[in-house]
């Protein structure tokens, strides 16, 4: 699982059928301080209504991802499983 914050959309005339219907968006991941980037962004499917400028939690193994979208071995690897309104650390 990565954290991060969403930073655009994407659009894609022709996509492979599990996308249908699906947003699309693009995930910078985030450091432990939950402000600065981290990493490259990634691709991920939106299955929680996410939006730009939102905090959320990505799963990024590809076998976790097909089965929430519930396509066994689909072309999918990042997804969204959640919006978060806060994170806090224990010390």
């Amino acid at each position: 699982m990565v954290i991060g914050r969403v930073v655009g959309n994407i659009v894609a005339t022709i996509k492979h059928e599990l996308y249908q219907g699906s947003k699309i968006l693009l995930v910078q991941p985030l450091a432990t301080d939950r402000k600065t980037a981290m990493g490259n962004t990634m691709v991920a499917v939106d299955t929680v209504g996410a939006g730009i400028g939102e905090m959320v939690m990505v799963a990024t193994e590809g076998k976790a991802a097909s089965e929430i979208i519930g396509v066994p071995r689909g072309p999918i690897r990042s997804i969204i499983v959640g919006i978060l309104d806060g994170v806090s650390q224990q010390s």
